[in-house]
């Protein structure tokens, strides 16, 4: 996944959490960058036609930028779960947030043979808690 995607993930889950557009501010605090850099991203992405952006109201995506980022909260979730239950890292959520930036898609298809993956993913995902609401951690004496 690289930083397109992760700005794509995350114009998905704002729009998800306030059924419109996600605006620059919110999108700055859920990445932890700038609003420059959102204006800056959005404008790339509004550019290869995943995102339309209206100034004042916020970025909504476009058909191919929702399915791109269903792509990258499946990924996101294949990470989170491998680190989870068969590494079992302790602090899984750090640190598949840190890694989702670098798998890339092959890297993340192999995890997938690994794991117990649910078929409804990413449906299961729930942009409020920032996770996945099937995900059972096995891990012993996990405190989280």
């Amino acid at each position: 996944m690289n930083t397109a995607d992760q700005y794509l993930k995350a114009i998905y889950l704002a729009q998800m959490i306030d059924e419109g557009p996600a605006s620059t501010g919110q999108l700055a605090e859920m990445l932890d960058v700038s609003p420059a850099s959102v204006n800056e991203m959005v404008g790339k992405l509004e550019d290869r036609g995943l995102a339309d952006h209206e100034k004042y109201k916020g970025a909504r995506l476009t058909d191919e930028g929702i399915g791109r980022a269903r792509d990258a909260i499946q990924t996101y979730c294949i990470i989170e779960r491998f680190l989870a239950n068969v590494l079992e890292v302790k602090n899984y959520r750090e640190e598949a947030r840190a890694l989702e930036s670098v798998i890339d898609d092959t890297v993340a298809e192999r995890l997938d043979t690994i794991i117990d993956r649910r078929p409804e993913c990413p449906d299961c995902f729930d942009p409020e808690a920032d996770q996945c609401d099937c995900l059972v951690v096995e891990m012993e004496g996990k405190a989280d």
